[in-house]
């Protein structure tokens, strides 16, 4: 009866005509009464069952058949000669493409594989510019730190300056003062 194959055999078709008229070539329902359009996984069923026919139809001299040879052969094999001619009419009209019709559908719905990788690689890439930037951070605190530590021991050394008698020497503290004001200003 109408069974699941019917049933896909039928969807398939309904989304063959919605490319086909997308692409504004619509054919007419009578050329598409007379060809039949198989589903990619069985085709190479069809395909076999071609071949065994061919082969049927053979005779001993023909080493690959031609379509004329087929058609000569087809006429003097009786009942299974009507067969091999509507075989070979039928294979005319019937054509298979060499990759399976690929709704947009497959392209926009991601599996949840695909979903998580792509969330791993943002993820990924946050922690990696995360890290950069603290790396960054750290590097400028370090450089500042440097700095500081440098100036302090220049002021250090100016400020703990003593005379010969061991006091502090405050002509050089007072120039450390001066020239602290001028950079201020």
């Amino acid at each position: 009866g109408r069974g699941f194959a019917f049933r896909r055999k039928q969807k398939i078709e309904r989304q063959y005509r919605k490319l086909l008229k997308k692409r504004k070539h619509v054919h007419s329902q009578q050329d598409n009464q007379f060809t039949d359009t198989y589903p990619e996984h069985l085709k190479h069923l069809y395909l076999a069952e071609e071949e065994k026919l061919k082969k049927r139809c053979r005779t001993p001299d023909d080493s690959v058949p031609s379509e004329e040879k087929l058609n000569k052969a087809a006429d003097g094999c009786g009942i299974s000669g009507y067969v091999c001619s509507m075989l070979i009419s039928v294979s005319r009209t019937c054509t298979f493409s060499s990759r399976p019709v690929v709704t947009q559908e497959k392209f926009k719905n991601k599996t949840s594989n695909q979903k998580a990788k792509e969330e791993y690689e943002k993820i990924k890439a946050e922690h990696a510019r995360k890290k950069e930037e603290a790396e960054k951070r750290k590097q400028q605190r370090e450089e500042a730190q440097h700095l500081y530590k440098r100036k302090k021991m220049e002021a250090y050394k100016i400020l703990s300056k003593k005379t010969k008698k061991g006091q502090p020497n405050l002509n050089l503290q007072v120039e450390f003062l001066l020239q602290k004001i001028q950079k201020n200003t």
